[in-house]
């Protein structure tokens, strides 16, 4: 078989579907996508989109984005690199002391975070939105069958 035949073709199309059905159910969020992006690609990627949608007077003012200090390293560096490439400020802090001043619209969250450790961030995302800002939670589907979902704690965008 090629891939051009329509019943791999078919057979790929439904395996896609029942993946991105699959990732809905478990982010609790309305669409998903079916990428095969790394984690610390895609966080990047939710990044730009958030600047993309940012609804702020931008003249002047320095765009930043908020990243757990909990994520993962290698998210991390991918996110921080990416941002210095779009003229994003990227801020590491710990989510405890996340303040949502000017310029912020996004932040990233890691849930579980990089110890394994699972925090309830409704309270921060919902403070997030206050300041009109995107919150992406880069989290593990797996985790996701026991944990509240991501689109239940108040998350944007899950990665």
């Amino acid at each position: 078989y090629t891939p051009y035949q329509p019943e791999i073709s078919q057979g790929r199309l439904e395996a896609l579907l029942n993946y991105q059905t699959m990732v809905a159910d478990l982010t609790g969020l309305d669409i998903a996508n079916a990428s095969l992006l790394d984690e610390g690609t895609a966080a990047a990627e939710a990044m730009s989109m958030s600047l993309s949608v940012w609804e702020a007077d931008k003249e002047g003012v320095t765009p930043k984005f908020l990243v757990a200090s909990t994520c993962h390293p290698q998210t991390i560096a991918v996110v921080t690199a990416r941002a210095e490439a779009l003229g994003v400020a990227a801020e590491v802090v710990a989510p405890e002391s996340m303040s949502f001043g000017e310029g912020v619209f996004g932040v990233l969250l890691q849930y579980p975070d990089t110890r394994g450790v699972v925090h309830d961030y409704s309270a921060l995302c919902a403070k997030a939105h206050e300041a009109k800002a995107i919150v992406t939670v880069a989290t593990d589907l797996l985790a996701l069958v026991l944990l509240k979902s991501p689109g239940a704690i108040g998350a944007d965008i899950a990665v």
